[in-house]
């Protein structure tokens, strides 16, 4: 079941090139399967969800939380002191917003 705050998704950066190199990687390595949502992201389930995204090279891992009511948990976000760097918005499976803890590291919590 999911709660609220909980590490729910890991989006993963593909690299600058392009997604089915690391696609055939992780298939041909540990038999993962891929769902893909459009030339530039392909989601996995594996244990535990997540996805590969072609972003540039410099992008770092994606930790993704889950919440039952997103506008509150980014109140709580900003209270204790977390900075927004992408609002809520819209994807396919939901909503979501992006922020950074204290220590400059980016999470993204989403929600229905």
């Amino acid at each position: 079941m999911r709660k609220t705050g909980k590490l729910d998704y890991l989006e993963l950066p593909a690299g600058g090139g392009t997604l089915d190199r690391v696609k055939n990687f992780y298939s041909a390595a540990f038999s993962w399967t891929f769902t893909d949502y459009g030339p530039t992201y392909s989601a996995f389930d594996e244990g535990l969800d997540g996805g590969f995204a072609a972003t540039p090279s410099a992008a770092k891992p994606l930790p993704v939380l889950y919440s039952e009511n997103l506008e509150e948990t980014l109140e709580a976000v900003e209270k204790a002191g977390g900075t927004i760097v992408k609002p809520v918005f819209s994807f396919p499976g939901g909503r979501r917003f992006h922020f950074t803890d204290p220590a400059g590291n980016e999470l993204a919590v989403w929600g229905q």
